[in-house]
């Protein structure tokens, strides 16, 4: 017999462990089963599970259980990403807390063997917890994004990319770290608003130049008043950055300055000439209109700098201090003092006109909390227009689709408008670039070693390495040994190293970009380069479910990838997940207190409360409206069915053996038999879609509403009856109808369902299996009685409009009024007849009769033909209740007219957060639905006298 209630603490681990043990999370080895594959995002080894993995990899789930159900291969293949920059970092924190050597002390191979150890011990902590969430993943497939095989798919790809002349290494401004000292992309870098100031030089024109300055204008914008200038003022917020300046930019158009063109300012401190240009980056409408030009520090001004052939000279060092490129007083400075001094010489010498204080958004690592700068380095980049092109023409083709579809335009914006993608990191913990330098040889055969000027040799192994530098240096005549050193530190040091008779070939020293191995996730994992049978079988894959904040940085990449080197899409639908905020729609976060722990949630509510949230919650929106009262409501409907199957066992409802649902005579279980057909179609297209919020829909709705509340309540007065062929048919009906509940509720909440799918079978019958390789079900549509819907219909109709009547009407819950109905047709009267008892029951009515007219004190309503009148005048005070409703809808009115004026306001709508306004939009539409509801109670209330 079923415990009172079920326990999830209990039960989920023991219910995971005998699903792994069942081998259940392998796909089939049928060769003639379809595919279904999906490869999981693969989470940061450092990382814990957070809300939005949970929602993530529930609809993974979700999908996986449903495919494995209907008899498909279905392989959900998982994995851990190796993070380069968080798992360095972590590690570092924890040598600097134990009082151990740095990383640069330890030297490279010492502190890479830190990370491995740090892996083995603490890496596997958000795969532990994925189980806690009831992922089926194939962990006999896991992978990592640095183990062996995918680090032969990384070397490989990288070298034919370089061989096909689509990577190359390229001096580019990048966004740099100065505390990491590496590259970093544009996904970690975030834009912080803070207080700064607009600072306004002088620089001073050279050659004696002077023009007329406008200084006065007529209504019509026409200057009248000049002044002459032998100066041009510029304005900046990083007033550092002024030392590596090279020009002074102004737009074409500009009248102000179309004579300074051509000419020269003298740029303070430096004493260096640099031009002025005319560029249409400058803006005539900001400030005064010229701007200063530092190709080195600024995306812009590389920009203009390209277009001008301007010299990007680099002032900053890899920690953000002033290099040798400086004058001698500002050498070794750290940027932000340096900005101090530089400010104090501009006031000094009079070539600070103006401080202006602003709020403006500043790049800062989001890992390391420092200020980012645009840095000039040589890096590694894919060139990837090219590869875009096919990506963009498989959407736009339908070959791999997106849903929701209106994602595709995020998709399209960012491959048409790509830059070169620079995958080098100077980084420790990652794939390192299997490049190799060797030196240029002089005139006179001599190797040459100098910084920054290299052959570069690309192959999968240092053995082809090296003889691809034999090879290019004997056709220029130098067939001595060569050999591979420790470091480029080694070939540039003449202490350390003659080139008297060897040429030495020194590896890249920088990693790739952690995106860059992800990228090939979709094969790679699978055993590409190898020719497995994984890959035969399961590329590509079917649905990717990922967020829309890395549609750029993974899934466009990944589809770059797996197009070129596999010849056809990684996937054929990607599914974008929403954003999970708190309840009022603000971003979670520490700082606010309002992150929501889903571990926490799942020791306190149950596995299968949150994932149904999370199933319920994901459809067309952006965002998701989390709260912990939506999650116990989904507790409730857990309980909900376990009392249900408790209710069913109790009244010896069990399955039998050879039972046939087309055999059935019972009215209702002729009309259960038929909601349970239209339920599976329903839930089937839903996940074949895949429409996450209604597939849970129907779910709810059907199991409570239908099976719980309506069939259960119906089937009571035959499970108490004398006639036994009724009271046999609907035992078993209600069995067989539990057991598809559980079938199509499986993939939602897997625990729960298991566990009743083992209890339930206590009774009659042996399981041949578990029920998550239980077979989905598919019932006919003939399935379908109309007179038995149209019969129990009406009855369910009936006495739902009799108790919203009630409940309108604030008619005690002990009071029985009596029913009549007017107008009946001779099949309502038929109806009423034969359902009389159960209808006075269900709607706690005193009596039900037909009449040509309504009694006095009874409120009309229409069922159908007919005209149901309920007799409530002496069980409610009429004045109350009217001048109840009055004043209810006076409440509203007051909402509505105080949400509509917010609303209407374009000043709130500019000011206010997004969340915040949709708050108001919903607290609307509410408030107008509840007061036109009580204004029809009131209309219906007036007719009782």
């Amino acid at each position: 017999m079923l415990d009172k209630t079920f326990d999830p603490k209990a039960a989920e681990p023991r219910l995971y462990a005998a699903w792994e043990a069942s081998g259940a999370f392998k796909p089939s080895e049928d060769p003639n089963a379809e595919p279904f594959v999906i490869v999981i995002p693969p989470p940061n080894v450092t990382g814990s599970l957070h809300i939005g993995h949970a929602l993530n990899n529930t609809l993974q789930d979700v999908l996986t259980r449903f495919h494995r159900m209907r008899g498909k291969a279905a392989l959900w293949l998982p994995g851990t990403d190796h993070a380069g920059i968080a798992t360095q970092m972590v590690v570092e924190r924890q040598l600097a807390a134990a009082g151990n050597a740095g990383r640069r002390d330890m030297g490279r191979e010492a502190f890479v063997e830190k990370i491995w150890e740090w892996k083995a011990e603490s890496g596997g902590t958000i795969i532990n917890q994925l189980r806690r969430l009831g992922a089926s993943c194939d962990w006999s497939r896991e992978r990592f994004t640095l183990d062996e095989g995918l680090s032969a798919a990384v070397r490989k790809v990288f070298v034919q990319l370089y061989k096909q002349n689509l990577l190359y290494r390229d001096k580019r401004l990048v966004n740099w770290d100065p505390q990491f000292q590496t590259a970093i992309s544009d996904l970690e870098v975030e834009q912080k608003e803070v207080d700064g100031h607009y600072w306004h030089f002088a620089y001073p024109l050279a050659d004696g130049v002077t023009f007329q300055y406008p200084v006065a204008f007529d209504e019509d914008g026409k200057a009248t008043e000049f002044e002459t200038r032998d100066f041009i003022v510029v304005a900046t917020t990083r007033p550092e950055t002024m030392l590596g300046d090279t020009a002074v930019a102004v737009h074409p158009s500009d009248e102000r300055y179309k004579d300074l063109v051509g000419k020269h300012v003298v740029l303070p401190i430096v004493g260096r000439r640099i031009p002025i240009v005319a560029d249409d980056y400058a803006d005539p409408t900001k400030g005064s209109g010229a701007v200063k030009i530092t190709p080195a520090h600024d995306f812009n001004d590389f920009g203009v700098g390209k277009r001008h052939g301007l010299e990007a000279i680099n002032i900053l060092t890899p920690d953000a201090r002033l290099n040798d490129t400086v004058p001698a007083e500002y050498q070794g400075l750290d940027r932000f003092v340096a900005r101090k001094a530089i400010i104090a010489k501009a006031e000094e010498d009079g070539w600070l006109r103006e401080i202006e204080k602003t709020r403006h958004m500043v790049p800062h690592g989001d890992r390391s909390g420092v200020v980012i700068e645009p840095y000039l380095t040589d890096q590694w980049y894919v060139d990837a227009k090219t590869l875009a092109q096919p990506a963009l023409k498989a959407v736009e083709n339908g070959d791999t689709v997106f849903e929701p579809k209106h994602w595709e335009k995020t998709y399209f914006e960012w491959l048409r408008n790509i830059e070169p993608w620079c995958v080098s990191r100077q980084l420790w913990w990652g794939h390192r670039i299997p490049a190799w330098f060797g030196p240029k040889l002089s005139a006179d055969g001599e190797p040459q070693y100098v910084e920054g000027q290299f052959e570069i040799f690309v192959a999968e192994t240092e053995e082809e390495a090296l003889a691809e530098a034999q090879a290019h240096y004997s056709k220029l005549g130098f067939n001595k040994r060569i050999k591979v050193l420790a470091s480029a530190q080694v070939s540039l040091s003449d202490a350390s190293y003659s080139a008297a008779n060897e040429i030495g070939l020194f590896r890249d020293e920088d990693v790739l970009d952690t995106w860059f191995s992800s990228a090939l996730w979709p094969f790679s994992t699978l055993g590409w380069p190898e020719k497995t049978t994984d890959v035969a079988r399961f590329y590509p894959t079917s649905t990717l479910v990922t967020g829309f904040d890395i549609i750029f940085f993974w899934v466009a990449r990944m589809m770059m990838m797996g197009i070129h080197f596999m010849g056809e899409v990684p996937f054929k639908q990607v599914f974008i997940n929403a954003l999970v905020r708190d309840e009022k729609g603000a971003k979670m976060s520490k700082s606010k207190g309002n992150v929501m722990d889903p571990l926490v949630l799942i020791d306190e509510l149950g596995c299968d409360a949150v994932r149904f949230t999370m199933t319920a919650m994901s459809g067309q929106a952006r965002d998701i409206k989390l709260s912990k009262q939506r999650i116990e409501g989904y507790r409730n409907f857990g309980t909900k069915l376990w009392n249900a199957s408790r209710f069913a066992q109790m009244n010896e409802c069990v399955r039998v053996e050879g039972f046939d649902p087309a055999t059935v005579q019972q009215p209702i279980n002729k009309w259960i038999r038929g909601e349970t057909v239209k339920t599976v179609a329903e839930v089937t297209r839903a996940l074949e879609a895949p429409s996450f919020d209604a597939a849970a829909g129907a779910l709810y709705k059907f199991i409570w509403n239908v099976f719980c509340d309506w069939y259960l309540e119906l089937a009571k007065p035959v499970l108490n009856g004398d006639d036994a062929a009724a009271k046999a048919e609907t035992r078993a009906t209600a069995a067989w109808a539990l057991d598809v509940i559980l079938k199509l509720l499986h993939p939602v909440m897997p625990f729960i369902t298991e566990e009743l799918w083992d209890k339930t079978a206590e009774f009659g019958p042996k399981r041949d299996g578990l029920l998550i390789s239980a077979k989905w079900p598919e019932l006919p549509e003939s399935w379908i009685d109309a007179a038995a819907e149209a019969e129990i219909g009406w009855l369910v109709d009936t006495v739902s409009e009799i108790r919203s009547v009630r409940a309108e009407m604030n008619v005690p819950p002990g009071a029985k009024p009596p029913l009549t109905l007017i107008g009946a047709s001779a099949e309502t009267r038929a109806r009423l007849a034969r359902h009389r008892d159960l209808l006075l029951t269900l709607a706690r009515l005193d009596s039900a009769r037909e009449a040509d007219a309504p009694p006095t004190g009874a409120v009309p309503f229409v069922l159908g033909e007919a005209t149901g009148a309920l007799a409530i005048a002496e069980f409610i005070d009429l004045a109350a209740e009217k001048a109840r409703l009055t004043r209810e809808i006076a409440g509203h009115v007051g909402e509505i007219e105080k949400t509509a004026k917010k609303l209407n306001n374009p000043d709130f709508l500019a000011r206010a957060k997004e969340e915040v306004v949709e708050e108001n939009r919903e607290r609307l539409a509410e408030a107008e639905a509840a007061k036109a509801k009580l204004e029809a109670a009131l209309v219906r209330l007036a007719s009782v006298g």
